[in-house]
């Protein structure tokens, strides 16, 4: 094992562990963060009243759902 190498190694342990469920929630978060972005940017498109109300109500769900995952 040349320096280099030791050195990968030596960082790598120095990284905290993530848990698989640690990545699962993570992976939750970041897919309800891009939901929201996405309805986001159709709400601000939308023009029909009954789909902008369908989109607001969408948008208080994920927010609710990302808050959760904290």
């Amino acid at each position: 094992m040349d320096i280099t190498e030791s050195k990968e190694v030596e960082v790598e342990s120095e990284l905290p562990q993530v848990t698989p469920e640690q990545q699962q929630r993570q992976r939750e978060r970041e897919s309800l963060e891009l939901s929201r972005a996405r309805v986001q940017n159709e709400l601000a498109a939308a023009t029909h009243p009954h789909y902008r109300s369908s989109l607001e109500a969408a948008l208080g769900y994920l927010e609710e759902k990302i808050a959760a995952c904290k």
